[in-house]
């Protein structure tokens, strides 16, 4: 019997700050928009540019280290499948659809010089005061099993 695939690879940039809410049941997921340019030629030799926006969602562990290391900005590399999911409007009563790349796999693409400091609790870390600002390494309360690589 053949296998059926739902697979989407995407590199790009975030176009919001993830934004991490927990489930009536705890579970953490977290919400973002990814931006994927390419560029092309058209016939008369012009360079033509197209973005396209994908909305994210990533739950569990992983939804808790996109929000805490991820920024607007930020360069990743997402892995996942789409998934559509649809609801009646309550003002209009249409059917409303959404298309969503739910990720299972994230790689911080950004240089540890070029990535914005991690953030905490959907808030920026103040770095002024501690040895990350100073090129040291960052280390509060940060072990082996919160790094995404």
């Amino acid at each position: 019997m053949a296998k059926d695939l739902n697979k989407v690879m995407l590199i790009g940039r975030l176009g919001t700050d993830p934004e991490m809410r927990y489930t009536p049941s705890g579970s953490p997921v977290t919400n973002f928009r990814l931006a994927a340019g390419r560029q092309w030629k058209d016939p008369n030799g012009e360079t033509r540019e197209e973005t396209e926006w994908f909305s994210i969602v990533v739950w569990n562990k992983l939804a808790e280290i996109c929000n805490q290391y991820l920024t607007k900005g930020s360069r990743v590399y997402i892995e996942g499948r789409l998934q559509t999911r649809s609801w009646d409007d309550p003002q209009s009563g249409e059917k409303k659809y959404r298309t969503e790349v739910v990720a299972n796999d994230m790689i911080i693409l950004d240089s540890r010089n070029d990535s914005p400091p991690q953030r905490s609790g959907g808030r920026s870390r103040d770095t002024s005061s501690n040895d990350y600002s100073r090129g040291g390494s960052y280390t509060d309360d940060i072990n082996d099993d919160d790094i995404p690589f």
